[in-house]
């Protein structure tokens, strides 16, 4: 049981021995002592002063004297109006390090047949561009929050939904039909999404020149991109998809099998994966029926031009177009169809929809119309929205070919690891082979950290430079310190010494510090989960190391002469190991054994 949970549960039976107040354990959250007063953790008092008819001072030294006669694990306290500072006797976090080190996946919870099952929906590409950082920031948020969900014992189902019709995509199609030469992947020489990204971009540049030459004729900017050959072709391409035109669609699984090749290498150099991909091509006329039976049950409205809409109103919003006057779908008729095949291949509890913040308005309509239509989880969807991602450049553009593109950035991350922890000597001696594992695993975990310990709701600028800082709340800081310790045991286990045997060791200021920290992160995964923060598990990983690094430069370790006190600090040495190694893991982020 954590000192959190034992401090709680002694307090509830003082207030109820004291005062005759009921008191949930779990409504008492002891607080971390600030630091200009003495004490571990700190209790509020308030919420028993009136019912105690006392003064606050009065009723948190009542609480205080007889925490110290009944409960072992408190020393002395001090009050401070009507905050009751305590301080644990100093030996008893030595069995909460006892219990880090002895519990496997310690911060973690089971999953369990019982465990409520939730849907994380993240990446959603479109097959018409590569992935980009935009893409980044949203992937490793999703794949980030699916693990710490599980932590928190959840089960979890990691899905995609790819964006694989519409005019974007035909645009990317024509183009190479006009322009390709019959290119392939092969031929090229080049991945399939960045193949069929280079036409994306051919086709936007050939229509800016269309419209330009019509304007030049006396068009209004509107009417010349209405009358674009180009626009006209691509739309046509459009209609003889949705008619199952062979020639079309052949073109289309062919171009689209580039992509998704494309596409799992670059999931694979990131660490993630789906447990399910949905496609927006099965979706949309599955949308489309679900769209239709619920104007037969009254819950949408057909208009005069044969349009179908839901009238929001009553809830605060607008009308929302789900079928255009010619039967075909929007995004909103996708994402039903796609609710749809979802609930009917999971028992989905919660569902999870990782997008940007640009998104927020058509979650909330989403949200309605699948409560309307009857799913459980319709009004209770989460819409884990985070804000975007910019270079110190500024914003970026698929069309004009300005994105930073995801392979590019990652190989970029890598390189520069390579230079700096060369630089810094940090490979000097070790095999090649390895110096390169370790510098994929320094890069890639640079840029996750980084991308990952800003609050998601926040806007965001990229600096590739800083990221890879081997100083300061980086990636690479936290990966070296876990390096440093783990070959601090090395040289531990080589010498015969072992950790165990630190029982009577009395921990000093600084190593109750690291180990309270320690004892914070079960709380800390489960706080990440309630308000889906990976950022949470991201600043608790540096203040632990930067904890760990005070006391690792304040006090000799394996030169102790002492051997409880040596074995207690190896110990905590072990503690703060497995503790980042989780933490980072729930982050999608590995730690090299070695640097």
């Amino acid at each position: 049981m954590s000192i959190d949970n034992i401090l709680a549960q002694a307090v509830a039976k003082a207030v109820k021995e004291l005062y005759g107040i009921e008191a949930a354990p779990q409504s008492i959250v002891p607080q971390q002592t600030k630091k200009e007063f003495e004490g571990n953790l700190t209790i509020v008092v308030f919420p028993w002063v009136k019912a105690a008819r006392k003064a606050p001072e009065a009723v948190a030294t009542e609480i205080g004297n007889w925490l110290v006669d009944n409960e072992p694990a408190v020393d002395r306290f001090n009050v401070v109006k009507g905050f009751l500072n305590i301080v644990i006797e100093p030996r008893f976090w030595n069995s909460v390090l006892k219990h880090v080190i002895d519990t496997p996946d310690y911060g973690t919870e089971p999953v369990t047949d019982k465990s409520p099952l939730v849907m994380v929906e993240y990446s959603s590409p479109n097959t018409n561009k590569p992935l980009h950082l935009g893409h980044l920031r949203n992937i490793l948020l999703g794949y980030s929050l699916s693990k710490i969900l599980k932590a928190c014992g959840n089960k979890v189902v990691k899905t995609n939904i790819v964006n694989d019709r519409g005019i974007h995509i035909c645009k990317s199609m024509l183009a190479w039909q006009k322009w390709g030469n019959g290119a392939t992947p092969q031929s090229v020489g080049k991945k399939g999404d960045h193949l069929i990204g280079d036409f994306y971009v051919l086709f936007d540049k050939h229509y800016k020149a269309e419209v330009k030459e019509l304007m030049a004729k006396g068009l209004t900017q509107e009417e010349a991109e209405k009358q674009s050959p180009l626009m006209q072709e691509a739309r046509e391409m459009l209609r003889r998809w949705e008619q199952k035109d062979p020639e079309v669609r052949q073109l289309w699984e062919m171009m689209n099998t580039w992509v998704y090749d494309g596409f799992d290498e670059t999931y694979k150099r990131m660490g993630v994966d789906f447990d399910k991909i949905y496609y927006e091509s099965d979706t949309y006329l599955e949308g489309k029926d679900k769209v239709l039976e619920g104007l037969e049950k009254g819950i949408m409205y057909r208009k005069d031009d044969g349009s179908v809409w839901a009238d929001l109103t009553a809830d605060g919003l607008d009308h929302k177009l789900l079928l255009r006057s010619d039967g075909t779908s929007v995004y909103m008729t996708q994402d039903i169809g796609t609710a749809k095949l979802r609930y009917q291949d999971f028992p989905i509890d919660k569902m999870i929809y990782v997008v940007g913040n640009e998104q927020n308005y058509h979650f909330q309509v989403l949200s309605l119309l699948l409560d309307k239509l009857g799913f459980k989880w319709g009004k209770d969807l989460v819409h884990f929205s985070y804000g975007m991602v910019e270079l110190p450049e500024g914003k970026m553009k698929s069309r004009e070919g300005t994105v930073v593109d995801a392979d590019d950035l990652m190989a970029e991350m890598v390189n520069t690891a390579r230079e700096v922890s060369k630089e810094l000597g940090k490979l000097d001696g070790v095999d090649p082979a390895e110096a390169e594992a370790i510098c994929e695993t320094v890069g890639m975990g640079a840029l996750k950290y980084f991308l990952l310990k800003v609050d998601p709701v926040k806007n965001m600028t990229f600096n590739p430079k800083e990221s890879i800082d081997f100083n300061g709340n980086t990636g690479p800081f936290i990966q070296y310190t876990y390096a440093r310790i783990r070959s601090v045991l090395r040289k531990a286990e080589q010498a015969g010494v072992k950790i165990g045997e630190f029982a009577t060791a009395e921990p000093n200021e600084k190593e109750i510090a690291v180990i309270q920290a320690l004892a914070d992160f079960p709380s800390v995964v489960q706080k990440a989960g309630q308000i889906y923060s990976p950022a949470l598990i991201a600043n608790y990983a540096y203040d632990l190391v930067k904890l760990y690094n005070q006391f690792y430069h304040d006090y000799t370790i394996l030169g102790e002469t002492d051997e409880a006190v040596r074995s207690l600090r190896l110990a905590i040495c072990e503690g703060v190991a497995s503790t980042v190694k989780t933490a980072m893991g729930l982050l999608g982020i590995n730690v090299p054994e070695r640097m």
